[in-house]
């Protein structure tokens, strides 16, 4: 059994537009207590906003402030700039290209300058795709084919690792577990260079509600549309909508109708397990070097900090998480997957409100770092060591 070593990192997205100088944001995080960074794009560090001439003395300076504070950039993260668009999934090839050659080529090549990996999401199918299999699967096999080829560039450049984060709606993949691991053993088919995953302890918040409804779902629904109060549920695809808005009675013809438009898109469905942190993390921990943490009580993703307040509420507990990564290790291998990560980064990501008072999110920060220093009191700590500590 591998007993990968386990750090504490902090996603620098906090300090967006506030401490945006390297040697400012590495002051702030090694007061919290915290050495490692996760370098999110949008503070300050994105190839196509801020150009290779900036980004070659951008390094320069992460250099300076990591020999000054001892704090050093751990992973390179993409921002809310690529995540708000189609991206790497777009449907113009030139736009697709433009991600892969002018975004993360670059982006891997400065976290190798950085003695870094790197971790990204930046694509999503479009309605039009999702409400037709064939395009669905090109699309799908299009992405595949683009992120293979990034992890073939990222092993050849030395890149320590690059992983695509796990997300909670159909249009943006992987978001079940079942696929994301068909997605991580798809790509590395393709040339035997690992792209993993980033999990992300609050991104479980939505597949419950994309879940296949069941028949008696379906007759409740129908029960409900003709007494006058249909409330709209999970059905997929467009056409067992239209289907279902045209039945004036619902039998075994119109169920068996149903089931076999849902049977044509299978990607559009969740089971009710892939909304539970821990599934996720003791079935694919290990193939998640870089992990997110974010308080949440699983009904949204609105990045929490690890406070008394919030840690009442919350579902994520320190000792849980690193249990159910154990888990993931002691599993046996699976020769179509990637070798399991030698090294975790449990990385807090906590997002800074607009008129959020500078004091008041260091004093979340600090509250969160306290917590999660419980469990991980020294960085580069083996698993095996910290869960004997619980």
């Amino acid at each position: 059994m591998k007993d990968p070593k386990i750090y504490l990192g902090i996603d620098n997205c906090f300090a967006s537009k506030r401490w945006t100088e390297p040697m400012e944001w590495a002051n702030v995080i090694r007061n919290l207590g915290v050495y490692y960074v996760e370098a999110s794009a949008d503070t300050e560090c994105d190839p196509l906003y801020m150009g290779k001439e900036y980004l070659d003395d951008w390094c320069v300076k992460v250099n300076k402030a990591r020999e000054a504070t001892g704090v050093m950039v751990k992973n390179f993260y993409s921002g809310h700039g690529t995540y708000a668009t189609l991206g790497l999934a777009h449907t113009d090839k030139r736009v697709r290209e433009r991600f892969l050659k002018e975004w993360l080529m670059p982006m891997a090549k400065t976290a190798k300058k950085a003695g870094a990996g790197l971790g990204f999401f930046c694509h999503a199918f479009s309605d039009s795709v999702l409400q037709n299999p064939k395009s669905y699967s090109e699309a799908y096999d299009n992405l595949i084919k683009d992120l293979a080829a990034l992890a073939k560039f990222s092993e050849e450049l030395g890149l320590q690792y690059i992983g695509v984060e796990q997300m909670y709606s159909p249009h943006q993949v992987p978001w079940t577990v079942s696929g994301a691991r068909k997605m991580i053993k798809d790509i590395y088919a393709i040339g035997k260079a690992p792209c993993y995953i980033t999990i992300d302890t609050g991104h479980q918040s939505g597949q419950y509600k994309f879940t296949r409804p069941t028949d008696l779902d379906l007759e409740l629904m129908f029960r409900e549309k003709i007494n006058g109060n249909y409330i709209t549920k999970w059905l997929g695809p467009e056409s067992a909508y239209r289907l279902f808005d045209g039945y004036t009675k619902l039998g075994e013809k119109e169920l068996k109708e149903l089931n076999k438009e849902f049977d044509r898109y299978p990607y559009l469905f969740a089971e009710k397990e892939d909304s539970d942190t821990y599934r996720w993390l003791s079935e694919l921990g290990d193939m998640s070097p870089i992990i997110h943490l974010q308080q949440t009580d699983g009904v949204s993703s609105s990045h929490w900090p690890f406070t008394p307040e919030y840690n009442k509420a919350g579902k994520i507990k320190g000792d849980e998480v690193l249990k159910a990564i154990f888990k993931a290790y002691s599993k046996e291998c699976d020769e179509e997957m990637p070798v399991q990560c030698d090294e975790i980064t449990l990385t807090i990501e906590m997002f800074t409100g607009t008129a959020q008072l500078n004091r008041d999110s260091l004093a979340k920060l600090r509250s969160t770092v306290e917590y999660w220093r419980n469990y991980i009191p020294t960085d580069g700590m083996r698993l095996s060591e910290l869960i004997e500590r619980l």
